[in-house]
Order: structure tokens, then sequence, then C-alpha cells
């Protein structure tokens, strides 16, 4: 495991840091190797049985992604208002990890806290062609950039959904030059989308190149 980038993480208080997902390796090892404990939303079928008793120990937040999921946003905040470090996966799903798609959460958990936004970017979690479920290969080499922090400004209730999705604009956007930086620095690429057996279904909402959804 090689970390790029942690002196960008700021050493205390809230931080929402925004990673890339292309594999399920993913959030055990930005919990695990990240330069602060991580409490990563995680999706709720994740929390079976005595997985979901190791995932509780470690302070990781159930998600239900088909729909709003106001628990979970609550935790999220408890967590910044601690001052601890949450962790949001923005594409909501596994598969190319470019920030095709960018789901609002991120932004509007900036919005109510003004907890910056570090942005980080993970190579060899996944191989190219590999399936949904698989681990890096033995040996292999992980490479975790992290990028400098982005604030946005608190924006008190009500927060409209217009300032949610422009600013989500803004972060994706903070998000696709850091994942362009990462590459340059790392010499790596992403292993693109995931075979087609093996799609991750995920709700078409977040924003896009083509616009919000």
């Amino acid at each position: 495991m090689r970390i790029h980038g942690a002196e960008h993480l700021p050493d205390e208080g809230p931080v929402i840091v925004a990673c890339n997902h292309v594999g399920i390796a993913d959030g055990p090892l930005l919990a695990i190797f990240a330069p602060r404990p991580v409490h990563a939303l995680t999706k709720v079928e994740m929390f079976k049985g005595s997985m979901g008793h190791l995932l509780r120990a470690a302070g990781q937040i159930p998600l239900y992604r088909r729909g709003s999921d106001p628990a979970a946003m609550k935790s999220c905040l408890r967590v910044l208002r601690d001052g601890r470090v949450v962790g949001i996966f923005p594409e909501g799903a596994r598969g190319a990890g470019e920030f095709d798609r960018f789901h609002r959460g991120a932004a509007y958990l900036a919005l109510v806290t003004g907890a910056p936004v570090v942005p980080v970017v993970q190579f060899g979690t996944r191989e190219p062609g590999a399936g949904n479920h698989t681990l890096p290969a033995r040996g292999a080499v992980v490479d975790m950039v992290i990028g400098a922090p982005i604030s946005l400004d608190a924006v008190p209730w009500p927060r409209t959904k217009a300032q949610v999705e422009k600013s989500s604009f803004v972060l994706r956007d903070h998000l696709l030059e850091h994942l362009g930086h990462a590459k340059r620095l790392t010499g790596r690429t992403l292993p693109g989308p995931l075979p087609a057996r093996d799609s991750d279904p995920d709700p078409a909402t977040g924003v896009t190149d083509s616009g919000a959804a």
C-alpha cells in the first residue's frame, strides 16, 4: 500500500473524504490506511451476519442506496460535528472509477457543516476485466492518492436543491482534476467498467457531464 499526499488530510477537525469506487476493497482500504480513521458510508447489504458486526464495530455507516436515507445522513452529521472523518463514494456504485456520475451526498454534507472535502483516488483495488467482488491479487500494489481539500461555505437551512446541485458540480470538477493529477503522479490507469454480468446497479441520479438527473 502506497500513500501519496497524506499531508493534504487535515490533522484534526471534521473532514469529508470523497473517493472513487472500482472494487470491493476500496472501503476497507480507505478505512484502514487513510491517515485518520474514516467512517465510510457502506451499502446496507454489507451489514449482514458477522461482517455487519465487524463494520459497525469499525464505525462504518450503513446506507440504503435505493432512495433517500435520512438516518445515514444524520449519522454522517454526528461524525462531522464530533470532529471526525466521513468517507463517501460519490459515484454510488462500483464501476470505472472515473466520476462519470456524482451523487449529491458529499455536497449536501459540505453545505450543512462547512467541512472540507478531500479527494482520494485509489489504483490497484481491481484488475481490468475483473468482477465486482474480486480482491487485489497477492503481491499487488495499491496506490492511494490524497488531494488538496476544497471547502464550500456552510449554507443555513433551508438548502435548496439548486444549491446542492451547483455545489455537486464544483466538487465533481475538483475530483476530476485530482484524478488527472493522480494518474500522472503514479503513471497508473483505472481498470475500466465492470463486466456486464457484474454490474453494480445504482439509482441514475446525481450530476454528470450531461447535467443533473
